[in-house]
């Protein structure tokens, strides 16, 4: 496999996944690529995750409070940075991105045809296409950063994602804190490191719910929408 020529960490935040990391972490284990290494990023979890993690002997950074998914991503990346690797996937810890993707994920980056690479389901629209509200924000944010980037991001909430040292060095310092994927393309984009997508199907979550529920819609795109327009505004400086 080409990703066996790279060191990569995989970052795993999760927040009360404990019924759906074992899955994950033994599909990864499948792989059976010694280049590919392990990193959960436990988020102050109420259940059994730190427990379950050292059950499985896989590293983790059990966080002592709880910062969000930005906070916990971001911790990943400053891992990924200070250890020197090759390249950062993020990988949800609730099950719904498949792992036999990865390869896919990781070859424009090492192809160099990428900085960013994205995993979207709405390229050949197969597997599970998320809730009907989620849909409508992912259209509109589509939208919003074609209009102010020039490029068609057809998953921007997307957290299938892979990156370069390059971003890994940009993410470990600086990394949008609530809702941070469609944002963080708006700051690289405006930074001029290339995104590219690649087709992936999705799971539907094996447990628990999305913590973006319709009540919390409005509030989401609303949020989201000024951190990326005052993103744009700013200059060209990491």
């Amino acid at each position: 496999m080409m990703i066996k020529s790279k060191k990569i960490l995989l970052i795993i935040p999760a927040y009360n996944e404990e019924r759906s990391l074992e899955k994950l972490i033994s599909s990864i284990k499948k792989l059976n690529n010694s280049q590919l290494h392990i990193l959960v990023i436990n988020d102050c979890s109420s259940d059994s995750t730190a427990v379950l993690c050292e059950t499985l002997n896989v590293p983790t950074v059990n966080l002592p409070c709880n910062l969000g998914i930005g906070g916990a991503v971001q911790t990943g990346y400053k891992y990924a940075f200070y250890n020197q690797f090759d390249i950062a996937v993020q990988v949800d810890g609730d099950g719904q991105h498949n792992p036999e993707y990865l390869e896919n994920l990781v070859k424009p980056l090492i192809n160099n045809e990428a900085d960013l690479v994205i995993g979207s389901r709405y390229i050949n629209k197969e597997g599970f296409q998320s809730s009907f509200m989620r849909r409508v924000g992912i259209i509109y944010f589509s939208k919003m950063l074609r209009a102010l980037t020039g490029q068609w991001i057809t998953d921007p909430t997307s957290g299938f994602r892979a990156c370069n040292k390059k971003v890994i060095e940009v993410l470990s310092k600086r990394y949008p804190m609530d809702y941070p994927e469609p944002e963080s393309i708006m700051y690289l984009k405006r930074n001029n490191f290339r995104i590219k997508e690649i087709p992936v199907n999705m799971e539907a979550r094996l447990e628990g719910k999305s913590s973006i529920t319709s009540l919390k819609s409005i509030y989401y795109m609303t949020k989201v929408s000024l951190a990326i327009l005052i993103d744009r505004l700013r200059n060209q400086i990491v």
